[in-house]
């Protein structure tokens, strides 16, 4: 009777979790960070030059470029139309001021400002469309708008993560119940396995949403549909792990309930060992320059610690509820043989035969994909590249026609902060530099010594041609160093965030493997054997990169990639491909302790690989969710951490480490020998 008690208290404590947490996922969009300037740190030169430039303007208004084109030439009807839709926009909900109308000098396009207070960024979602829809009313026929800017990006950004919630879960809710049907066979399991996921997700969005209203995290889109992912694929791999065991035992065992205990006990410690690796990894984010880095590893980890509390408690729960009927029609019987034992114990004699042949040509052929890894284009990419499909992005094709008729920084210029007495040199040095267009006085005020220079620059202010004018503008500046230089602006902000992005790869990777190979070096109570397979998970990273730079720029010719991609790759697959050879290798110590190295290997690989090849492909999968959002960020890591996941799965853990471990034999749990203390005479 007390057994069912505590059941029933546990199921319905997550049923309560479940009825919290549902209509917090709805509200994460309000919380949500898309700015890229609040990203960066406060010493980054950008964020101190926007802070400086208040003194001269308050905050920082958002501008939406108005672009109106008509490749023939305006008519006189075009431009009479275009003051009349300028004045009526000032008259809009939320807007700041608007500017005069600007003629292209070709006659071909003419644009105006809106300039949004800094409050109201959250709001561009709601105001740009409403801009969009009534300049667009009695628009002369053949006149084309566009509105763009910093200020329309930021709207069609917010458009593309709308709706993210219930995009991603159908996709990956969906591809994971084809897969555990597949596996299982069983109708019931599935619904378990994607409810214990569920209300994992509930509980981490209780926590986020809490979090991020307070300010203590930064929670953009990006970080949020990872953390749909990441959870539904966690809960889905521990509650794999779970099941295998539960009904391994089940096949021992007279009674749920020991059958439960036993397979309870034997999973816990690689569970929350996989866990604790990914959570600690997460947390190495902490140490990136970045905010918005900063604020994915603990959204991330609340989100694994979500699913490993789900998986550990209401799954059991669950599965004790149903008894053996969970299998239904399957059901597994005491005495009964394990179906799928047959084609890992084949894979397990076929690796056991020729170890160091089957290792040497699987670490030569990965090796062969790594050297790719050069070819990886991770500098960064336009703004305006951040999307997919560009043609449906209406503020990508304002940047497009504002190209084409103006210099490319109209309305984003380079704000340049300096000592008034160095001005005159400032503007002769600004103007000689390469891709600046115009430097002109951007404030009329002097405080405290100092004045705003606006420099218009060539190219569009989101674009990598711009980085590089902003870039060389600061070089040439730094040697007039009486002036006290700041250079701001959009396009300083995008060169600060790649500069710190790349920073970042130095000091998180080493961090990441540090903490990966203590916590293998607690479980394995080994130090060779932690080595290793930190090892085989790098080198499987370094081929699945090298497959990356291939497929992105040669079969789907995409413009580059955003310097936090390989971060995150790195960080997601050391972390989760360690996942996968901790279960291979907390198994392996097991068998070892009773019957050798050799054969704990073999037997081990036998009984994990069905488990774990399946708890692989539904990480896989569910990553592979991130691809349906229109955004070249979440697509890339989509790709890699798929193809990743599913090379360390089926390739690493099932060939080059088990091939590896008994290659090398008992020495891998050098110093320590745990076969030797159970059984001194097993076989190395």
């Amino acid at each position: 009777m007390r057994r069912w008690l505590v059941l029933a208290i546990v199921l319905l404590a997550w049923l309560a979790v479940g009825g919290i947490g549902g209509p917090f996922q709805g509200r994460l969009a309000e919380v949500q960070t898309n700015d890229s300037s609040t990203f960066l740190p406060a010493d980054a030169e950008s964020t101190r030059a926007a802070q400086e430039q208040q003194r001269f303007t308050g905050a920082q208004p958002l501008p939406a470029v108005v672009v109106y084109e008509r490749p023939a030439g305006l008519t006189t009807q075009d431009l009479e139309a275009i003051r009349t839709h300028a004045a009526e926009a000032a008259g809009q909900p939320g807007v700041e001021g608007v500017s005069p109308v600007i003629p292209a000098p070709d006659g071909a396009a003419a644009q105006f400002v809106v300039s949004y207070p800094a409050p109201a960024r959250g709001e561009l979602d709601e105001t740009v469309p409403e801009l969009r829809e009534s300049l667009a009313a009695d628009l002369p026929a053949g006149l084309v708008l566009h509105v763009t800017g910093p200020a329309g990006l930021a709207a069609d950004l917010a458009a593309a993560f709308s709706g993210i919630d219930g995009l991603l879960l159908a996709v990956a809710a969906g591809v994971v119940a084809l897969i555990l049907l597949f596996v299982y066979r069983s109708p019931l399991l599935p619904v378990l396995v994607l409810l214990s996921a569920g209300l994992a997700l509930c509980l981490a969005v209780i926590a986020v949403y809490l979090l991020a209203d307070a300010d203590l995290i930064t929670l953009s889109g990006q970080t949020q549909g990872i953390l749909f992912i990441l959870v539904v694929g966690a809960a889905t791999d521990y509650a794999l792990l779970l099941i295998a065991r539960y009904r391994e035992e089940l096949r021992r065992a007279e009674g749920v309930w020991v059958a439960m205990r036993t397979a309870y006990r034997a999973t816990v410690e690689p569970v929350l060992a996989s866990a604790g690796t990914v959570i600690l990894g997460l947390l190495c984010l902490l140490l990136s320059g970045l905010n918005s880095n900063r604020g994915l590893g603990p959204v991330a980890a609340l989100g694994i610690v979500a699913a490993v509390l789900a998986s550990l408690t209401f799954l059991p729960a669950g599965l004790l509820l149903f008894g053996r009927a969970a299998f239904w029609p399957f059901r597994p019987r005491p005495g009964t043989a394990e179906a799928s034992a047959g084609l890992w114990a084949r894979v397990a004699d076929a690796v056991g035969r020729r170890p160091r042949r089957l290792w040497i040509s699987t670490a030569v052929v990965l090796g062969a994909l790594a050297a790719f890894v050069p070819q990886f284009q991770a500098s960064g990419v336009a703004q305006s590249d951040f999307f997919v499909d560009k043609s449906a992005v209406d503020s990508v094709q304002g940047q497009d026609a504002l190209s084409r008729h103006f210099p490319g920084g109209t309305g984003s210029p380079a704000i340049l902060l300096i000592e008034a007495a160095a001005e005159e040199r400032v503007v002769e040095t600004a103007r000689a530099v390469p891709g600046v267009v115009s430097v002109e006085r951007g404030s009329d005020q002097v405080v405290d010594g100092r004045v705003q220079l606006d420099a218009v620059l060539a190219d569009p202010a989101d674009s990598e041609a711009a980085v590089a004018t902003v870039d060389r503008l600061r070089q040439d500046l730094v040697a007039i160093p009486e002036a006290g230089a700041l250079v701001g602006g959009v396009t300083a902000t995008q060169l600060d965030t790649q500069d710190t992005a790349a920073h970042d790869l130095q000091v998180v990777v080493p961090a990441v493997l540090l903490v990966v190979f203590v916590v293998l070096a607690l479980l394995l109570r080994a130090l060779v054997a932690p080595l290793l397979l930190i090892a085989s998970v790098v080198l499987s990273f370094a081929a699945t990169l090298g497959v990356g730079a291939v497929v992105f720029n040669h079969v789907l010719g995409l413009p580059g990639a955003d310097p936090s991609v390989p971060l995150f790759a790195f960080v997601f697959l050391v972390a989760l491909g360690v996942d996968y050879n901790i279960f291979l290798m907390s198994r392996v110590r097991e068998e070892t302790l009773q019957a050798g190295t050799r054969t704990g290997v073999i037997r081990g690989l036998s009984v994990t690989g069905g488990v774990i090849t399946s708890a692989g492909v539904v990480l896989a999968a569910t990553f592979a969710a991130l691809a349906v959002l229109p955004i070249l960020f979440l697509v890339q890591i989509a790709f890699l951490v798929a193809v990743g996941v599913l090379v360390d799965t089926l390739v690493v853990r099932s060939v080059l480490v088990p091939a590896l471990a008994l290659d090398i034999g008992r020495p891998i749990w050098w110093p320590a020998t745990p076969e030797g203390r159970a059984n001194p005479h097993a076989a190395p």
